[in-house]
């Protein structure tokens, strides 16, 4: 029997045009494994109902996007025996390039041909789902600043964006409870990371995996600004965890205290919270569609 398989597609999503992408499909997804319908998202969380509404309809629901698209398609099928299919389309793609999913469409395709599929851990930010990253600090300021100013997606504009905002960033104070132990740190960033990576290839906890029942507390602490150049290199060659100014710390319950409301992001997508927030682990959450090189 043929799978049946729902893509969903966000044609604003990364800035990039996806009119081919139904095309692509009817030429490379392979007609003898899937019989499959294709959906366009309308507005924010459309993505989110019509994933809903799929389960139990369709074995797979495939989020053609970048990582907002991917969350809300997740968030909507988590703890179900429906699977999840990428085809890359955001800025940074971070959860799929951490599961080796091919950027290229032709080669995501041709991974849901292949069919690797794995169950995967996920993370819940005072109730609310995420599956590659989530944080406060200067990420999620920065995601704030793409979200709500007139900045074009892609990592040169994200690059230039950071340059312009980090020398009036402040680092703020945080006291952080994981598994009972409390921390008191100052921090840059404070990122809650499943994957290692923020995406573009931009590894934050380079030795995080999606499989160990474990969310990776990553605390950037306060630098000279003239080490930001060293501390964008290390995440491109996955030594940041080298650094005497991170701190990396694994948990599976987390509690976040702050001084003041502000900005987070789950999965790059901003948005305002308290002072006071709680973060889980949630093991074996989703069944996602893999690549053929990923290794846990």
């Amino acid at each position: 029997m043929k799978r049946k398989a729902l893509f969903i597609i966000n044609p604003v999503s990364g800035g990039k045009k996806k009119d081919g992408v139904p095309e692509l499909v009817g030429k490379y997804l392979d007609p003898a494994i899937f019989e499959y319908d294709i959906e366009y998202t309308t507005g924010i969380f459309h993505a989110h109902d019509l994933a809903r509404a799929a389960v139990g309809e369709y074995e797979v629901v495939v989020a053609v996007g970048g990582d907002g698209t991917v969350n809300e398609i997740a968030s909507a099928i988590a703890e179900t025996d429906t699977i999840l299919g990428i085809i890359p389309f955001g800025s940074g793609n971070g959860l799929s390039r951490f599961l080796n999913i091919p950027m290229d469409t032709e080669g995501a395709l041709k991974t849901m041909n292949a069919g690797r599929t794995i169950t995967i851990d996920a993370g819940k930010m005072n109730g609310q789902w995420f599956f590659n990253m989530a944080g406060m600090g200067f990420d999620a300021h920065i995601s704030h600043v793409f979200a709500y100013g007139s900045e074009k997606r892609g990592f040169i504009s994200y690059f230039k964006s950071s340059l312009k905002e980090i020398a009036n960033y402040k680092a703020k104070d945080y006291q952080i409870e994981i598994d009972g132990i409390t921390y008191a740190r100052e921090a840059f960033m404070l990122s809650t990371a499943n994957s290692s990576q923020y995406g573009n290839n931009a590894h934050v906890s380079p030795h995080a995996s999606v499989q160990d029942g474990l969310l990776d507390v990553c605390i950037i602490k306060p630098f000279p600004l003239w080490r930001f150049p060293e501390m964008g290199l290390r995440m491109f060659t996955k030594t940041a965890d080298s650094s005497r100014f991170v701190e990396i710390i694994k948990g599976k319950h987390i509690h976040i205290t702050r001084a003041q409301s502000g900005p987070i992001h789950l999965d790059g997508e901003p948005q305002d919270a308290g002072t006071d927030i709680k973060i889980d682990i949630v093991p074996n959450a989703l069944k996602v569609i893999v690549g053929g090189g990923y290794k846990n």
